[in-house]
């Protein structure tokens, strides 16, 4: 029961969080007007090369986000304080932003040029579907999930990147039939989901802050 439990706890949280970065439908309305009118084959073809680059740049810097910390000599707890602020900042803009549509997504994808082969990495996977805020998010969680022992932190990560890839499905199936889901989804609807997902991700912010606090608090005790 406690192995369930500790994958179920990550996959929720980086589910949770990375949610409302991805935004698929959101992401999947850029991407209808960056590729325009195309058969829908295009459409699949596109949308499954952008969804296994997507699995493939989050889990990169889930691997290496730990020795990349380390690297640089910060801790995990002022990880999870600044990574939660971080994340509670974003659920907080997210909450407030009259608009559901990421403008700079949208500037970064319009400024690129070239034919749709050589915008799937950019910026049709980073930053339309997968940007800057999902680095910091897959920091944030890599740092939370590796304080415990060897083998909760192996199931907190496998967690971490089940989500992953359970978000990258969601896009796949968003862009591969964007043309339709934008037919049928209103725009007052996507808005209303975005508000309370945004709101889930900054009770996460500060969950996370709250816990690398606590541990410094702890450690200061101590010494």
């Amino acid at each position: 029961m406690a192995t369930v439990a500790i994958l179920a706890k990550f996959f929720g949280l980086a589910f949770s969080a990375l949610l409302p970065l991805i935004n698929p439908f959101g992401s999947a309305l850029i991407f209808l007007g960056l590729v325009g009118d195309q058969p829908i084959s295009v459409y699949r073809d596109l949308a499954r090369r952008i969804a296994f680059n997507t699995v493939t740049f989050l889990l990169v810097v889930e691997l290496v986000g730990t020795a990349l910390l380390a690297f640089f000599g910060i801790s995990l707890p002022v990880v999870q304080v600044s990574g939660g602020l971080v994340l509670a900042s974003m659920g907080w803009s997210l909450l407030n932003k009259p608009d559901s549509r990421d403008e700079s997504k949208t500037e970064a994808a319009e400024a690129s040029t070239g034919t749709l082969d050589q915008k799937i990495f950019y910026p049709l996977t980073f930053p339309v579907t997968a940007g800057p805020g999902c680095i910091v998010v897959m920091l944030t969680l890599t740092a939370h999930a590796s304080t415990k022992g060897l083998f909760s932190n192996a199931l907190a990560h496998l967690g971490i990147f089940l989500a992953v890839v359970v978000l990258s499905v969601t896009v796949f199936v968003c862009y591969a039939y964007a043309p339709k889901i934008s037919q049928r989804v209103s725009p007052q609807t996507a808005h209303g989901v975005l508000r309370v997902i945004a709101f889930v991700l900054l009770s996460i912010g500060v969950q996370i802050t709250w816990n690398g606090v606590e541990t410094l608090m702890k450690s200061v005790m101590k010494s």
